[in-house]
């Protein structure tokens, strides 16, 4: 069913938008536990002047669209960089299932979730934010590996036809969410509506073991969970609206019920399924980021396992080893690496199985390789029941 309506949608572009007059100061915890061998790597470094931030060396990140990851190092060559990173923020209308279910979806870089950036410990991240004049809402963001003005949040609100720049110094290492979050009730309704990503900020040294030796991977992929609140006609049918933003007293009555109409991996259901299924080969070392901004999830891999889990996100703790499940809190992301063994498909899946099959949120791995009997045989098939 469409709903239209001959009045322009009643969004306003600040209405809902929370005073940033007043920013509460970064609280910046020093951790007196690290190991001889992660204190170099993890331990933050001075504060540089701004002319001194002036004379860093300066890199442009080329975005890549999910679930992949920009070119990066896994050690950090030399000393912290400014890392130039462009978002344009497009508001589109997107297909989350076969039976054509659609949402005006708000995105950084036209991707549900937003590209993942990558950088070492103590670089400085240069985004510049711009919105369109094509679109009609006000949008910013806040990033959870920031420190001070609301994650940047109060620093970044941009109105249709404005852009800004922001720096700031990744001070931790791990994955963390970042999303719009333009205040009052419109911050549930941009991260609902996919407007949310994740940051990898490395350690210099690379992963390690609690051991401190290195982790290496050969391959990495970025999953952003996704939680919609789609709402049905009296004929339960998904309602579709013909601008951005039209859905909002629809969407915030369904939002209120805490019950998602789609829970998906990459913006829809099977977005990595079928010919977007993840590849690898055996012996391959795959590092997946999963993000979830809103919503609490539990990855596993059926078939295989997390080798090195770092479920908080946190690479300065040390991670966890031979995990069949993790948790990953709503607002978080979290990281593991697994070495494949065997070939074959593996499903990768939210272990509440109803939102897996249900809702949507699995996706599948296809590994290449020779068949390992000593892991596992099929020492009798099928056949008929013996009296």
């Amino acid at each position: 069913m469409n709903k239209t309506t001959g009045e322009k949608p009643a969004v306003s572009r600040r209405t809902f938008i929370a005073s940033t007059a007043a920013v509460g100061a970064g609280i910046m915890v020093a951790d007196a536990a690290l190991s001889k061998a992660k204190a170099a790597s993890h331990g933050a470094k001075k504060a540089l002047s701004e002319a001194e931030i002036a004379a860093l060396p300066r890199v442009k990140q080329e975005m890549v669209a999910p679930p992949f990851l920009p070119k990066h190092d896994q050690v950090a060559k030399g000393g912290p960089k400014v890392v130039e990173v462009r978002f344009v923020i497009e508001e589109k209308k997107m297909v989350l299932d076969d039976d054509g279910a659609e949402i005006w979806a708000l995105t950084f870089n036209g991707s549900v979730p937003g590209p993942m950036i990558v950088v070492h410990q103590d670089d400085y991240i240069e985004l510049t934010l711009v919105n369109p004049d094509t679109n009609a809402m006000e949008h910013n963001i806040d990033f959870h590996a920031s420190t001070g003005a609301l994650g940047g949040g109060g620093l970044t609100h941009v109105s249709p036809g404005e852009e800004c720049m922001l720096r700031f110094r990744a001070t931790k290492p791990g994955v963390f969410v970042y999303h719009c979050a333009p205040g009052g009730a419109m911050i549930p309704y941009h991260v609902t509506h996919g407007m949310n990503g994740a940051i990898m900020v490395l350690p210099r040294a690379g992963l390690q073991d609690k051991d401190g030796n290195s982790l290496k991977y050969d391959k990495a992929y970025f999953i952003g969970e996704q939680d919609y609140y789609l709402k049905k006609d009296e004929d339960d049918e998904y309602i579709k609206y013909d601008t951005a933003g039209e859905d909002y007293a629809d969407y915030m009555e369904t939002m209120a019920t805490l019950i998602p109409s789609h829970i998906v991996f990459n913006g829809a259901v099977g977005a990595l399924t079928g010919e977007n299924s993840l590849k690898a080969t055996v012996g391959d070392a795959v590092l997946i980021i999963h993000s979830q901004a809103n919503y609490d999830t539990r990855p596993h891999l059926i078939g295989g396992h997390g080798d090195y889990v770092w479920a908080s996100g946190s690479f300065g703790d040390d991670p966890q080893t031979g995990m069949e499940t993790w948790p990953i809190c709503g607002g978080a992301a979290g990281a593991a690496i697994y070495t494949f063994r065997q070939p074959g498909v593996y499903a990768y899946v939210n272990h509440n199985l109803i939102e897996a099959v249900l809702k949507g949120a699995t996706a599948i791995f296809e590994v290449d390789g020779k068949w390992n009997n000593e892991l596992m045989k099929q020492v009798k098939k099928p056949t008929a029941i013996e009296a």
